[in-house]
């Protein structure tokens, strides 16, 4: 398993859209197109919307992370954010022909509970009081447990929330250290518990392998931590190390794991989650046999989007905040990374667009494909489409994949093995037509690199 772990070890993505951000093609994102590809996706989608919310502000930097974070402690902030986030809202609301029906809420971050109940209350209502809202809306948020109060999980659970996700990363006190994430494994316990108590249906945990200073022990003990716990699904993430995006990982480069101790650690976590009843459901994702996830899993409804792996599949996902994507599924909107300049476009009313993409026949199918690989582990794809596209499948990549045992494949057909599930990032990458047919297939232009590496 070690040399193959070697042998796939390359930048690669993660495949939460395809085609994936640096290959779009923003020559025709303008208002117009946009306001189009909106409703018609509010149409194809029986006028169901995912709403995603990102919610920027920490406390402090954590030095592994890689998201669009603003560090503070001034919560004076919070207000003037949900003011924006508003007014954005307002902007879609006025696009869309008709009152949503609001089928999923995330609130992503950043840290969500940086925001006070009284503060997330508010927000919350924005969407309730202009949107149709069935009672079987998922509610979802991501949670510190540092800073997650019990009057957070009751006000939200008050609200509608049924899912909580505690960004955990490690229990291991150097580990946090070194990531400048501390937080006590008895202040979990403690979030859990009133989580359970209060009635949330779904508890999932964030771990991260591969992070500086962990080892067998750790991961272990950070394992066996959560099996006493045991989160209903959990994400048992690779760290993606990003130092040309993200400088405060720098400092973490002389403390680096080598791919084959980072492989190694996942091997021993996900053999002892498996050992206890956890099933791996799709890339760096378990879940137990009572979690809605599994069961849309086994079912074939599971579904893959910015937000991550979802039981919900609508055709329209909204992004409101700083860095946030949209996907109509024709189209795809990140907003202006830079808060001060998403400030500037909202208050004149505008979309904050920084960049964006509209799929071509091509990318529909392509895209079809990679989400089967990644939430069904198997595709197929008949002659019409391969002659239609010139389909530049990776045919090279695809047959040593099925000589190492990754994959089995027999005419239009592929199916990922029990073996290849780890590698589901390299078997999607043979489909990736943008990723193999543009220059930029391993370097920008300035020599760094587009994504981190597999292990």
């Amino acid at each position: 398993m070690n040399d193959l772990l070697q042998k796939y070890n390359v930048a690669s993505p993660r495949y939460t859209s395809y085609p994936t951000v640096p290959y779009w093609e923003n020559t025709e994102h303008n208002l117009e197109n946009w306001q189009n590809s909106l409703k018609n996706a509010f149409w194809t989608s029986g006028r169901e919307v995912s709403i995603y919310v990102h919610l920027p502000y920490c406390e402090s930097l954590c030095t592994y992370c890689g998201c669009t974070t603003r560090i503070t402690t001034n919560h004076n902030v919070e207000e003037p954010y949900i003011d924006l986030i508003e007014k954005e809202w307002n902007l879609y609301l006025k696009t869309l022909p008709q009152k949503p029906i609001l089928r999923e809420v995330h609130l992503g971050g950043g840290t969500p509970t940086f925001f006070s109940p009284k503060n997330l209350t508010r927000l919350i209502n924005i969407f309730k009081s202009s949107c149709d809202v069935p009672s079987d809306t998922e509610w979802g948020f991501e949670g510190h447990p540092n800073n997650t109060s019990k009057e957070h999980l009751k006000t939200l659970k008050e609200l509608g929330f049924n899912r909580v996700s505690f960004g955990i990363q490690d229990f291991d006190e150097n580990v946090q250290k070194i990531i400048n994430r501390i937080q006590p494994y008895q202040k979990v316990v403690e979030c859990v518990k009133n989580a359970r108590e209060l009635g949330f249906e779904s508890i999932n945990f964030d771990l991260v392998y591969g992070l500086p200073l962990q080892n067998i022990k750790t991961i272990q003990d950070t394992i066996q931590k959560t099996l006493e716990l045991r989160p209903s699904r959990l994400a048992f993430y690779g760290y993606a190390h990003v130092p040309w995006l993200k400088p405060s990982q720098k400092k973490l480069e002389p403390f680096l794991l080598s791919a084959d101790e980072k492989a190694n650690l996942y091997a021993i976590g996900k053999k002892l989650l498996t050992e206890k009843g956890y099933v791996d459901i799709g890339m760096d994702h378990f879940a137990l046999p009572t979690d809605s996830l599994l069961k849309a899993s086994k079912n074939g409804s599971l579904h893959r989007n910015f937000m991550g792996y979802t039981t919900q599949s609508t055709s329209l996902s909204i992004g409101l905040g700083v860095s946030a994507i949209s996907d109509t599924w024709t189209a795809f909107n990140q907003n202006e990374k830079n808060l001060t300049v998403y400030k500037e476009k909202i208050e004149n009313n505008e979309f904050p667009f920084l960049r964006g993409h509209y799929l071509t026949k091509e990318d529909l199918v392509i895209r079809q494909h990679i989400l089967d690989l990644m939430c069904r582990y198997e595709t197929s794809w008949n002659e019409e489409q391969f002659y239609e596209f010139g389909f530049g499948i990776n045919f090279d990549l695809l047959e040593s994949l099925k000589q190492d045992g990754l994959v089995e494949w027999q005419g239009n057909h592929l199916k990922i093995t029990e073996k290849g599930k780890p590698f589901v990032r390299n078997i999607c990458m043979a489909f990736d037509v943008r990723l193999w047919n543009s220059k930029l297939n391993k370097e920008k232009a300035d020599n760094k690199p587009m994504f981190s590496k597999i292990a």
